[in-house]
């Protein structure tokens, strides 16, 4: 797991190497019918493929996904990331996961989707208009790691614009990631109310309630117990702003004691929600406990590390000088706007 304060692409995907696909103009070689020659390109099962159409006037998404059906033997394709997708402006997601979903078929080998893989500079991560994600879990049955970036709640959990999730019973979901600067309660919820017997990683990046994240501790509830995600391993709660509040519910929360790792980073725990991990529950028993960025006293740090040892704890001392609070005594998320 790559720890990160920005939002940038990735450079590798579910164990392959991200490779942007060529516009129909870009392609280094093309046959006589304009796609690509053979050999222009990596196989198909050798890459992760990344889409991305935004601000051109000759392609938008719809084209860019005609022409990757058209070029890529997409029956070998085995994980895709969504990049910027919009044309003139800003545009919720909906087109692009309708598309996904109606050609499921064509996919086989999918394993892997990242939607919205955009950076700060093409959109900030609560600009991202997002859409219902629960089609592409319901066309991939098979799909084993899916990640969205973005959430900022743009209106409710009805707004069409908003990300949006459903309860579902998916076998084969192993990773589950949502990047955001403010997820929606209602995303929460709907997560802790999936069936996901397979799901050995999941992180949750709760943000800030300036961009949507209203989520409560009450809505982790069902998380937390564990009993809905029996192969759950690495629970990450983290970029929040209720980071002490989390950490109070962790500490005697029964999922714990099936984790192999436990990402409390990102967000604004103090000393006094470490103070609360240190009166729960063990911690020993864990690989790594991840609390970067934080506002922990180097004192407070040492008595994490001493007490959870020999687990491996991520707490630098010089994280809590990098981020004081400001003169206002406000504290902030890594990943916000």
């Amino acid at each position: 797991m790559n720890f990160v304060t920005d939002i940038e692409h990735p450079e590798t995907f579910h164990g392959l190497p991200v490779h942007v696909l060529p516009t129909p103009g870009e392609t280094t070689a093309e046959g006589a019918d304009g796609t690509a020659a053979p050999g222009s390109l990596p196989a198909a099962d050798a890459v992760a493929w990344r889409l991305e159409s935004a601000w051109r006037d000759d392609l938008d998404f719809p084209a860019l996904w005609r022409h990757f059906l058209g070029t890529v033997d997409t029956s070998r394709v085995r994980a895709l990331l969504i990049g910027p997708w919009w044309e003139d402006e800003y545009t919720p997601l909906t087109e692009v996961v309708q598309l996904l979903t109606a050609d499921a078929a064509r996919f086989p080998s999918l394993r892997a989707v990242f939607l919205a893989d955009v950076e700060s500079e093409e959109c900030e991560v609560s600009w991202l208009q997002l859409c219902d994600v629960t089609p592409v879990l319901e066309a991939y049955p098979l799909l084993e790691e899916f990640v969205v970036r973005g959430g900022g709640d743009t209106g409710g959990a009805e707004d069409a614009e908003s990300l949006r999730l459903r309860p579902v019973r998916h076998t084969s979901l192993k990773s589950l990631r949502f990047e955001s600067g403010g997820l929606p309660g209602h995303v929460v919820r709907a997560v802790g109310a999936c069936e996901l017997p397979a799901l050995r990683s999941l992180e949750l990046w709760l943000g800030s309630h300036w961009y949507g994240g209203d989520a409560t501790v009450e809505d982790l509830a069902p998380l937390l117990s564990g009993g809905g995600l029996p192969a759950l391993r690495h629970l990450g709660l983290q970029n929040s702003v209720i980071q002490d509040e989390i950490a109070v519910a962790v500490a005697s929360a029964p999922v714990v004691a099936q984790l192999d790792s436990l990402s409390l980073a990102m967000g604004t725990l103090s000393d006094a929600g470490a103070e609360a991990l240190l009166a729960g529950q063990p911690l020993s028993h864990l690989s790594r406990l991840d609390l970067r960025h934080h506002y922990l006293g180097e004192e407070m740090i040492l008595r994490v590390t001493s007490a959870c040892a020999p687990a491996l704890v991520d707490a630098e001392p010089g994280d809590a000088s990098d981020f004081d609070p400001d003169e206002d005594g406000e504290r902030y998320v890594a990943v916000s706007e």
